[in-house]
């Protein structure tokens, strides 16, 4: 059998939470939640970052942040995950969905503009599979009309925005906030897990009160005030050190973890595109502006039938294929809610993107199967 996905370990996880465990400091905030925010912070330039118990976590405070308030508007693709909108949603905000990139299920960056109105608060790029959006035109459109960017960057690990100007920036670097998962599919794993990224100044000082739980406590052990209490919302968004600990086995080995997943990316992609191109498969597309950190690899089918038959196929050779998300604007939740504009890009991919094995111990024989498989 190959999986779908298998969380790969480093071989020293179990060694660091064990320092952690017997060092006695358990809670959160010790030792390996600064080592990996540090790491962050001088490895892609992130002005200030702190560790969350998800990528959700990371988003709601993101979503106090920006000072959401009900009635607010947040512009957002709707082919995206459910927490990308359940954080702003939770504030009391209206999401206006805006459409995929026919070239990409990234948001489609010329239809945002469109979508703006005197209640727009916030714009929140999704930087699909790793892959940047048009992260100049965002920011321009976003500083145009004094708008928040934040960058769902989930699946973005590792990977980076050129400008114009031939400026190289990391992505969630580029907007005020920026959100990271290192749930057990990403390329760079905790279990759960994820990190919030500021790259505004004016949100630094809160962003620390809201992740300890509404009080100044990190100002306290500073020695900044002499006693703390509750200042500002907040709730217990910073993870324990054990998770602390396992993701920092993982960033000592980050090079050779993106080596491995772009040689098995590349395998795919040298393996499958004259298929693809006889069948009008599409297969991922990577901008001149992005670069590619390898997280997942995917063919866009025809119809759905087409989709289904693949997995089926796949299925019966004992390989594990899945689709991915569901239009968020027809959803059971939100479809009465929503506009009432066709999205067409985000169904198509809805119904036809299927995304194949990716994982770090995944062998070259195996993706030779897959491709063979496939081609079958």
């Amino acid at each position: 059998m190959i999986p779908f996905n298998k969380p790969y370990l480093t071989g020293k996880e179990a060694h660091y939470m064990y320092d952690a465990v017997y060092t006695g400091k358990l809670s959160g905030n010790g030792k390996f939640t600064k080592k990996c925010q540090q790491f962050f912070e001088s490895t892609y330039g992130f002005k200030k970052c702190l560790l969350t118990t998800s990528c959700t976590d990371a988003l709601e405070m993101a979503a106090i942040l920006a000072d959401i308030q009900p009635g607010d508007e947040v512009i957002m693709p709707s082919y995206t995950f459910v927490s990308t909108s359940n954080a702003f949603v939770l504030r009391g905000a209206h999401i206006r969905f805006a459409d995929s990139r026919k070239d990409h299920p990234g948001i489609d960056e010329d239809s945002i503009e469109s979508l703006i109105t005197d209640r727009t608060k916030a714009i929140v790029p999704v930087h699909y599979a790793g892959v940047a959006c048009d992260m100049e035109k965002i920011m321009a459109i976003a500083a145009k009309y004094n708008l928040l960017v934040i960058e769902d960057a989930a699946q973005a690990i590792d990977s980076y925005f050129t400008f114009s100007d031939g400026t190289v920036k990391a992505l969630g670097a580029i907007g005020h906030l920026a959100a990271f998962s290192f749930h057990e599919t990403k390329n760079i794993i905790s279990g759960e897990g994820g990190l919030l990224a500021i790259n505004d100044d004016r949100f630094s000082k809160r962003a620390e009160i809201i992740w300890e739980k509404g009080t100044n406590r990190s100002a306290f052990f500073r020695g900044e005030v002499d006693k703390y209490g509750w200042v500002d919302i907040g709730s217990s968004f910073l993870p324990s050190e054990t998770i602390a600990a396992f993701l920092w086995a993982q960033l000592e080995n980050l090079d050779d973890i993106q080596s491995r997943r772009k040689q098995h990316w590349n395998t795919y992609y040298e393996g499958l595109k004259e298929w693809a191109e006889k069948n009008n498969v599409g297969l991922p597309q990577i901008p001149n502006f992005a670069t590619n950190n390898a997280h997942m690899f995917y063919l866009v089918c025809e119809s759905i039938e087409q989709r289904s038959a693949i997995i089926e196929r796949l299925k019966s050779n004992n390989i594990s294929a899945v689709f991915h998300y569901l239009s968020l604007h027809k959803s059971p939740f939100y479809n009465e809610k929503h506009d009432g504009r066709e999205l067409p890009a985000s169904d198509f991919y809805s119904e036809c993107l299927v995304r194949l094995p990716m994982y770090y111990e995944l062998k070259q024989n195996e993706i030779e199967q897959i491709i063979e498989v496939i081609k079958a």
